[in-house]
């Protein structure tokens, strides 16, 4: 019943690699609406469309003799460079990074005279970082009442500043890298050297090092071509579908055990579905196949250049109807063709490797997805489909139904309390009330839980203790997508449990109360727990913090509970060491920091202190406006927590909160902590 999660990925060079190709995505992927949209008026409209229309096309005069402008040049010039500078300086400093990035794209736009994806991806960044800086030089120093005036003028002033740099400086770096890298592509098209190129690209998807390489290099290099000729055969050196179709193709008739029988699924969330990573594990079960997807790759490559085909804008997700839909109006025989050849390759030299060599795939297929998943440094959505476990976001085929979850921690108190009450709320939403969710920190574990849910930095540790459980990990505690994971998991292990478990399946049993006190029921049910009515106080709220680090946030909400003598200057001390071990950070803006578990000696009484930052802070790398720090003697923390998670699980209420004027305001609330 265990099962392998992925925790905190290695810093290695290939992680590295990942992590651009993965920054790069993020700022292409959330636009490939505007790239479909582009490429389909672009395959309507223009001179050789399919319905040539001048005013839209951009081709021929107007009834004044100007020529036509038309959707497409602008499109491609100003609109989609702008989006992609905007996402990358909003992934770094929200909207206001958004801005100054899109503002300084704009300079390498006109500067360059032709599309200027690379240089948006440059700028946006850029200037969501730089901008980020420059408002924390003085953040907190400025007079009440000019917030306003200081904000606009800053951003104003640096974006223009920062469009001077991209037309004068980044804009002739980019376009003379892509005159090369331009020059490169067709030295090899005129060789015919670029079927060479699957060589790299196909192990380099299994691998997860091609966003880097197709969102950095091929899909601005594609839509330049696709600009001057109409298409390109750029859009398909990574996106054709018929390598990996043609390696499942070959398991569905020659594989064994549950790498055959999952095999035919595969296919259609692969070729119907686009998404390729499906096929990974089964090339990493036996990396032999991978000659089967690189001459695949190199058929369909050859294929499409002896044809003159391409798409006219990218296929994303990789999926047949993507691609079908972005060909080119003169390109379809080729395009179809190089799918179909480049499938039936795959598939005869896969097949030759299933039929000749002797492996154990049943056996290797979960540790395989598992090896897959620790090289994308997440979990795969698609991978249950592998192993057999849903929707559950990858994790174990269950031997009876869930009825025993615990959410660990370093303490038991803080994090796991708030997680734990989260998914408790959303177990309990779905109709199962009797499923057991509680929480306790990991030198409390033992080996009677269905499903440990822990922070990725945890999961090691916990997994000794329970190592009969279903581990699941997460990173953001208010507002993981593994919740919704953890409860279509408990849903469909209780509706198989309906039947007698299978022969020899073990007895879960009731978790045990935690060395904290903390039974299963009271976690259940925090609502029981009395508290004082003076938890939150209005001494304890400020609407404006002072700090601008996290370790001075941490200092300042620990200050006011040292001012209400609810603890002493330990459990500040300590509610750094719990900072340093795993971060408090909850999801929606919020941070807990609290003590270690250790520290329970240095509370006097239960209290909360409440801090808002406006402009949020750097807490490891994301964005919180709301400290709260927490102090509870005994059980009276998972009230606290219960209610503190309630609030921020409710957008409309966190609205309200960035919004409040008065502490009366935040105190209401906040108002069942003291309920």
């Amino acid at each position: 019943m265990a099962t392998e999660t992925v925790a905190k990925p290695k810093t290695s060079a290939r992680v590295h690699v990942q992590r651009f190709g993965t920054f790069l995505s993020g700022m292409i992927m959330p636009n490939i609406g505007a790239f479909i949209a582009w490429g389909l008026i672009t395959a309507l409209f223009i001179e050789k469309g399919w319905i040539p229309v001048p005013a839209l096309g951009g081709f021929g005069t107007n009834a004044a003799g100007a020529p036509n402008v038309g959707l497409v040049g602008p499109m491609i010039t100003y609109l989609l460079p702008l989006l992609i500078g905007y996402t990358g300086g909003k992934m770094v400093y929200d909207v206001r990074g958004g801005v100054v990035g899109a503002i300084g794209t704009m300079g390498v736009i006109v500067g360059a005279g032709i599309p200027m994806f690379i240089g948006a991806m440059i700028m946006g960044p850029l200037g969501g970082w730089t901008m980020k800086h420059l408002d924390a030089i003085w953040h907190g120093k400025i007079r009440p009442g000019f917030e306003m005036l200081v904000n606009n003028f800053s951003a104003g002033i640096w974006g223009g500043l920062l469009a001077l740099l991209g037309f004068y400086g980044i804009s002739p770096l980019v376009q003379a890298f892509s005159t090369a890298a331009g020059n490169f592509v067709q030295f090899l098209v005129h060789n015919g050297l670029l079927p060479l190129t699957s060589i790299f690209i196909e192990p380099a998807k299994v691998l997860f090092l091609n966003n880097a390489i197709n969102h950095g290099v091929l899909t601005p290099l594609g839509i330049q071509q696709s600009l001057d000729q109409g298409k390109s055969i750029l859009f398909l050196l990574e996106a054709n579908p018929g390598p990996g179709a043609g390696l499942l193709l070959a398991y569905i008739f020659f594989g064994r055990g549950a790498a055959k029988a999952s095999a035919p699924g595969a296919l259609i969330i692969q070729f119907l579905g686009g998404i390729h990573e499906i096929y990974f594990p089964y090339v990493l079960m036996r990396p032999l196949l991978i000659l089967g997807t690189i001459a695949g790759g190199m058929t369909g490559i050859a294929t499409l250049a002896i044809t003159n085909s391409g798409l006219v804008a990218p296929a994303a997700p990789g999926s047949i109807f993507a691609v079908i839909a972005q060909t080119s109006r003169d390109s379809y025989f080729g395009v179809i063709l190089s799918v179909i050849l480049a499938a039936t390759v795959s598939f005869l030299v896969s097949s030759l490797i299933l039929r000749t060599t002797k492996h154990s795939d049943e056996d290797d297929l979960s540790a395989a997805t598992s090896r897959m998943e620790e090289m994308k440094g997440k979990k795969s959505s698609v991978a249950s489909t592998l192993t057999g476990a849903g929707s559950g976001g990858g994790v174990g085929v269950l031997t009876g139904p869930i009825k025993n979850i615990v959410f660990a921690c370093d303490a038991g108190m803080g994090s796991s309390a708030m997680g734990a009450s989260v998914l408790r709320n959303k177990i309990k939403a779905a109709g199962f009330p009797e499923v057991n969710v509680t929480n306790a920190s990991i030198a409390n574990l033992n080996d009677t839980y269905d499903v440990v849910v822990t922070h990725q930095d945890l999961t090691e540790r916990a997994k000794p203790a329970t190592s009969s459980a279903v581990h699941v990990s997460v990173d953001n505690f208010m507002n993981s997508p593994r919740y919704d994971e953890i409860v279509e998991m408990v849903e469909r292990s209780n509706a198989e449990g309906t039947a007698a478990p299978a022969a020899g399946a073990a007895t879960v049993a009731a978790p045990a109360a935690t060395a904290a006190g903390t039974t299963a029921e009271a976690a259940a049910a925090p609502e029981t727990v009395a508290a004082p009515s003076d938890i939150l106080v209005p001494e304890s709220v400020v609407l404006t913090g002072s700090a601008s680090t996290r370790d001075a946030a941490i200092d300042e909400a620990g200050q006011l509970l040292l001012a209400r003598g609810a603890v002493d200057e330990d459990y500040i001390r300590a509610m750094h060491e719990r900072e340093e071990s795993v971060s408090t950070y909850m999801g929606s803006f919020l941070a807990i920091p609290h003590g270690t578990n250790a520290a329970k000696d240095h509370i006097r009484k239960s209290a909360v202190s409440v801090v808002r930052y406006p402009e949020g802070i750097d807490w490891n790398g994301k964005q919180v406006k709301f400290v709260v720090g927490v102090a509870g003697v005994n059980n009276e923390h998972l009230h606290i927590l219960s209610s503190i998670a309630k609030v921020f699980t409710n957008k409309a209420q966190v609205a309200q909160l960035e919004a409040a004027t008065s502490v009366d305001e935040v105190l209401e609330l906040f108002g069942k902590v003291n309920a």
